[in-house]
């Protein structure tokens, strides 16, 4: 039964009429007494809560009476729903609980698909099954792993996949992001329509509402083209955000308002498009301190995080790696045409002792690179040491990570965070060890959120 807390009568009657033309049993209540009542005696599947009851329009009684259903009974999914929206509203009733905020007047569609997604993921536990009969439920074949902690990943994607819930991948560089967000693509009831990757660190700020919302003929100086953009291309299909993290504010406000709404507009056209798409974003930043540092929205990070994933790192599941390393040696077989390839015991064991700060795409090009040099059809330590300790390319005193193992922005991050260290916190050397001003490193500090306590130089 789904409990619709609401003191209109136009919107309950609205309320119950669309939810039961979708097959649900409902019941309504005017206000928080009654509703409390019916909690406790019938314990709803759902609740929709308006935030308001009387001439106060602060919300306030909502967010009390949200705390008290909280209190009977944690599981019960509540979506909150007012005509007197705002973000810090918002943010207050999705800190005490609520899983979803929408504002009166309501899309049917959204509302109706955020109460299915939410009961869906109520039905759906997680079972602890073994990769083989995770393998018979879902399409999980480009995904290489038996750790007890991918599988638990793997079920939560398997459940979560059949909903529309907003899901947040977050780890590491190199540790498989983008194929756990494929994955959910494929096992979704989206899989035939389109799947739409969007680096978002690649993307700067004067080009993001073109590239995302696209742009008409004579938009700007130099749109001699309509252009669709990324949004358009995976409507009923699933958009694929990587490195969220990396979104200047101004982006961050277009970006919630699409995924809020489902509405946008193209780049100099006044017209408002709908959108139907499933939201997957993934980082390898810490979205949480980001928050805490004002540098990424809390509301948006609510929008994006229904589900959030969490990858661990290759050191944190050594057992998966002779599985990666015999999935790498099968597919260069064929590529390479040397069908004997194989790897010693030992040195498979020596693979599992390394601590891989690049992860999957480390271990891979550290595989591929040693059969390219090797002409063993099995390789040993030897091989694989060799290409290790080849990896940093020594040019004078400089040594550069090689190619695959660090991304350009992690290779800035830890010089500076080194030079910090070296120099004691002292920023003007800091600043000249780099070759920056100091008004340069300070900004790269703050973008990086890299702590330091500035001692006097």
């Amino acid at each position: 039964m789904i409990l619709v807390i609401d003191d209109d009568l136009a919107v309950r009657t609205s309320l119950v009429l669309l939810l039961k033309g979708e097959g649900y049993d409902v019941q309504c209540t005017e206000g928080p007494a009654e509703a409390l009542k019916v909690i406790r005696k019938q314990n709803p599947e759902l609740i929709i809560l308006d935030l308001n009851f009387s001439i106060d329009t602060s919300g306030q009684e909502g967010l009390d009476l949200l705390a008290k259903i909280k209190q009977i009974n944690n599981a019960i999914p509540v979506i909150l729903i007012t005509g007197w929206g705002s973000i810090e509203l918002a943010v207050a009733g999705m800190k005490i609980g609520a899983s979803d905020f929408i504002n009166k007047p309501w899309s049917n569609e959204h509302l109706a698909q955020s109460v299915k997604t939410l009961l869906d993921l109520q039905d759906n536990k997680a079972e602890h099954r073994t990769r083989k009969q995770l393998d018979k439920s879902y399409n999980f074949q480009h995904i290489i792993g038996e750790d007890p902690k991918m599988l638990d990943i793997l079920e939560t994607i398997g459940r979560v996949a059949q909903t529309d819930a907003s899901v947040l991948i977050m780890g590491e560089s190199g540790t498989g992001k983008e194929l756990i967000a494929e994955a959910i693509h494929q096992n979704s009831l989206r899989r035939n329509k389109p799947f739409i990757k969007v680096n978002l660190g690649g993307i700067s700020t004067s080009l993001f509402e073109s590239e995302m919302f696209g742009h008409i003929r004579g938009a700007f100086t130099d749109a001699r083209f309509d252009r669709i953009g990324r949004f358009e291309m995976a409507n009923k299909g699933t958009i694929f955000l990587d490195e969220i993290g990396d979104l200047d504010a101004s982006s961050q406000v277009k970006l919630l308002r699409v995924l809020q709404d489902r509405t946008y507009e193209v780049l100099g056209s006044s017209r408002t498009k709908t959108v139907d798409v499933r939201i997957v974003c993934a980082t390898n930043k810490n979205l949480n301190e980001m928050v805490s540092k004002s540098t990424f929205r809390e509301d948006l990070l609510y929008r994006i995080n229904l589900i959030t994933v969490y990858l661990p790192a290759l050191r944190d599941r050594p057992k998966d790696i002779p599985l990666l390393v015999e999935f790498f040696i099968n597919n260069l077989k064929d590529i390479y045409n040397r069908p004997k390839l194989s790897v010693a015991p030992g040195a498979m064991k020596w693979l599992q002792q390394l601590p891989l700060p690049g992860n999957i795409r480390q271990l891979k090009n550290l595989v591929e690179r040693s059969i390219l040099v090797s002409k063993k059809d099995e390789l040993g330590i030897d091989d694989f040491r060799s290409q290790l300790e080849l990896s940093p390319v020594k040019k004078g005193n400089m040594q550069l990570p090689g190619v695959g193992t660090l991304t350009l922005e992690e290779v800035e991050v830890e010089m500076i965070k080194r030079a910090m260290d070296h120099h004691k916190n002292k920023i003007s050397r800091a600043a000249a060890a780099l070759g920056l001003t100091r008004s340069a490193l300070y900004r790269r500090l703050d973008k990086y959120q890299i702590p330091y306590d500035e001692a006097e130089d």
